[in-house]
């Protein structure tokens, strides 16, 4: 009698939950930040940057920032999470913004712009060569670099690693364009319902 051979069924290897896939990237991506960049981290999953350290924080809506974006304006690293942009400027920049608005005639004027400063956090985004996560999860638009510190728009003569003539960007610009762009954005965003766009070159 022949003999007959049953292959035995294959097993699916086991899936990792989610919450340990979660964790799994956000220890990747803590890893990335504190070696190679060695910005503080805390928390998670999700990750969190944490600001006033390295970098502050202009936080703005995306719709403004996309704007803010195509302008011939210098930024450092920007990143992108939800329905807001954020753009890292140098580490204490964010006591400076009421100050600055005030100056540039903005003072009491409803923006949608704030800064994060010291004790402040930030969702991490997946580091520049890794997978994006989930939708809505925060993504790099233009990805930092390792000393891009030296380069984070600052107020002329301001103190910090790089400072001088040669720093950077200019704060003051950066202040100016994104405020002008919340304006309109918002002045859009009340137009639109009504069928009226505003149009800005």
């Amino acid at each position: 009698m022949a003999s007959s051979t049953v292959a035995a069924p294959t097993v699916p290897l086991p899936r990792v939950p989610a919450g340990e896939a979660g964790h799994a990237a956000g220890a990747g991506y803590a890893s990335w930040y504190e070696r190679v960049l060695g910005w503080p981290v805390t928390g998670g999953p999700p990750v969190q940057l944490v600001t006033g350290t390295r970098f502050d924080v202009l936080e703005l809506p995306s719709d403004a920032g996309t704007a803010l974006l195509r302008r011939p304006v210098d930024t450092g690293p920007v990143a992108l999470m939800g329905r807001r942009m954020r753009f890292l400027v140098a580490a204490g920049s964010a006591e400076e913004l009421d100050g600055l608005l005030d100056w540039l005639e903005w003072g009491g004027v409803a923006l949608d712009l704030t800064a994060l400063g010291a004790d402040g956090r930030i969702t991490a985004p997946a580091p520049p060569g890794q997978p994006p996560g989930p939708r809505e999860a925060a993504v790099w638009l233009r990805p930092p670099e390792q000393g891009c510190e030296a380069l984070l728009p600052a107020l002329p003569g301001s103190p910090g690693p790089g400072a001088g003539p040669a720093r950077g960007p200019d704060l003051v610009r950066l202040v100016a364009a994104a405020a002008t762009e919340c304006h309109r954005a918002r002045l859009r965003r009340r137009a639109t319902p009504s069928g009226q766009p505003l149009a800005f070159s």
